[in-house]
């Protein structure tokens, strides 16, 4: 599997769930995975129940099989003053930028910097090795920004690399994107079974394919389970009054006689049992347009209770069966 994992999708989609849960669940059996977030909005650190995330790695939870799930929230500007170390050694001198404000304005003036130096820390996790060669983190899941601008933010380093055709500028564009556009990435935009989620996934799917950007799975979340059969779908559909009064009689909720209980059910139920019928029609319809987009889902339930810690560790396993099953 792919050990860059980008998550996506519109907002409301619940994807900083996803991307925590599918963290969780590449970590099962001992692997190491590093949660990043790269929006500033501490999402993950309220999904785990911890304090504000630092600009530092640090372990937020154990995974099935003791695998461990770090993360880190990545800020622009401790990102750049990583950056100017790393490529003109200015130490002191870049902290010193920093005091007068100078790497807040770098940041704020050109976003297309600061999209490039959270790409470029992301990466970094990724090609990051150990003394003995081997690779720190099994896997790095990333938290992206919502599918409207993912990809524009995820290719950002290829319009750099144009600009800045030489010198460390240059080479560190092109070995993000080598990144970025190669089997080690992969892209899953999540959604919901809703007419809009799904149109802005079809139009991130053919956005992400023009920039020649690696689409993983569609991941279908909060799927509501569909409590009636074919057959009482379309009798609640056709309001069958009478018969459902019936059932109600011999169920022994009182007699079908007008103003008895089976009688004052029958409209509420009815009522529904045809928003159920509705509901699953429309979600019927969608996803027959994500089946055509040709692209492989994954499905999450909705969890009745709301999300909590227990509720992200059963997501995890349920994308980990998926996952497996593969």
């Amino acid at each position: 599997m792919s050990r860059l994992q980008v998550v996506s999708g519109k907002g409301g989609t619940g994807k900083t769930t996803v991307a925590a849960a599918l963290a969780l669940a590449l970590a099962t059996e001992g692997r190491r995975t590093l949660l990043v977030e790269v929006e500033g909005r501490q999402g993950i650190a309220q999904l785990f129940g911890t304090e504000a995330l630092p600009y530092e790695e640090r372990k937020i939870a154990v995974a099935p099989g003791g695998g461990e799930v770090f993360a880190l929230a990545i800020d622009a500007e401790r990102a750049l003053l990583d950056y100017l170390q790393m490529f003109y050694k200015l130490g002191s001198a870049g902290r010193a930028l920093k005091k007068l404000g100078a790497i807040d304005f770098a940041t704020t003036i050109a976003p297309g910097l600061r999209d490039v130096l959270l790409t470029g820390k992301a990466c970094e996790a990724v090609r990051r090795t150990d003394k003995a060669g081997r690779y720190v983190y099994d896997h790095v899941v990333m938290d992206a920004p919502p599918t409207g601008r993912v990809t524009r933010f995820l290719n950002v380093n290829d319009e750099v690399a144009g600009l800045a055709r030489i010198g460390p500028i240059h080479h560190q564009a092109q070995a993000v994107m080598k990144v970025l556009k190669s089997p080690q990435t992969a892209v899953h935009l999540v959604t919901l079974l809703e007419e809009m989620p799904v149109q802005e996934t079809a139009d991130g799917r053919a956005e992400l394919a023009e920039a020649g950007l690696p689409l993983g799975r569609v991941i279908v979340n909060m799927v509501r389970p569909h409590h009636l059969d074919e057959a009482a779908l379309q009798a609640a559909a056709g309001k069958q009054r009478a018969g459902v009064a019936q059932a109600l009689s011999r169920a022994g909720l009182g007699g079908a006689r007008r103003g008895g209980l089976a009688e004052r059910l029958v409209d509420p139920l009815l009522e529904q049992a045809a928003e159920h019928a509705e509901r699953v029609g429309l979600e019927r319809a969608q996803r027959a347009v994500l089946d055509g987009l040709g692209v492989s889902t994954y499905e999450l339930p909705l969890l009745g209770r709301g999300m909590d810690l227990a509720g992200l560790y059963e997501l995890a396993t349920e994308l980990r069966k998926q996952v497996s099953a593969e």
